[in-house]
């Protein structure tokens, strides 16, 4: 990993960078796939140092997972550039982390079979016995009988290795995980309601009109992303408020705070 740390204007938070070899090889990607993302807009251009050695950091690694899960989601790379667009230029690497967990969340269940060393080289740094069953509580991985080969559930890693440097208890943030399930899973199903009898149902009743079927088309296709927008700049929103209230407005302002 590079030496520097470099700091973008408009970004919110320092940390380490990559080089676009680095970058790739802890998003699972190519180089060439790196650059041609680039090429097409989706990822902001690195830092340049000495030598005209690019430097990426964090939000680029973050960047670069949700592209990758939009693509699994079936969208066209116009329609991330769309997506991409629309989110504020200054989202943070946990941020994105968030916005790409809540659209792999409509994918279904998928597992990978991974080594201790690949999965270390996956996350950039060695990790301790105590990660890999905090990683396992967490639902990232399943552990079999051979201690150095797992199930990896990789829509998770990035935000299970997060977590690992959290300074709170470990019970804590499998609670903190629970409660946010309940809540999603119910938000979920209030908004399937509200899709059924108000959008579908009346569609079933004028399904010979062509202007409706087109327009049920065109809101099938945007309706993940655009439910996914809302609910994360909502929770961001509820979360700064409950911050600022509890703990003043500099908590409330914090980086990953929204």
């Amino acid at each position: 990993m590079a030496d520097e740390t470099e700091e973008r204007p408009g970004q919110p938070e320092r940390g380490p960078t990559f080089t676009v070899d680095e970058l790739a090889a802890r998003a699972g990607l190519t180089v060439r796939t790196v650059r041609f993302y680039s090429t097409k807009g989706l990822l902001p251009p690195p830092v340049i140092g000495p030598r005209r050695v690019g430097h990426y950091g964090p939000d680029h690694l973050s960047r670069l997972a949700l592209i990758e899960e939009l693509q699994r989601q079936g969208m066209t790379l116009a329609a991330i550039e769309r997506y991409l667009h629309q989110l504020p230029p200054d989202l943070s690497a946990r941020d994105l982390a968030v916005h790409r967990a809540l659209v792999a969340s409509w994918a279904p269940e998928s597992a990978e079979e991974i080594t201790r060393r690949e999965l270390e080289r996956r996350v950039g740094r060695a990790l301790a016995d105590g990660d890999i069953d905090r990683l396992a509580a967490m639902g990232v991985l399943d552990k079999g009988t051979d201690p150095d080969a797992f199930r990896l559930d990789s829509t998770l890693l990035r935000l299970g290795v997060e977590l690992l440097d959290v300074p709170i208890a470990h019970e804590t943030i499998l609670a903190s995980r629970t409660v946010l399930l309940e809540h999603a899973r119910a938000a979920a199903q209030e908004l399937s309601r509200l899709f059924r009898e108000e959008v579908w149902n009346p569609y079933r009743e004028s399904a010979e009109d062509p202007n409706h079927l087109a327009a049920m088309k065109s809101l099938s296709a945007h309706m993940q992303p655009m439910v996914i927008q809302a609910l994360v700049t909502a929770f961001q929103r509820s979360l700064r408020e409950e911050l600022r209230a509890a703990f003043g407005t500099e908590t409330a302002k914090a980086p990953g705070a929204g």
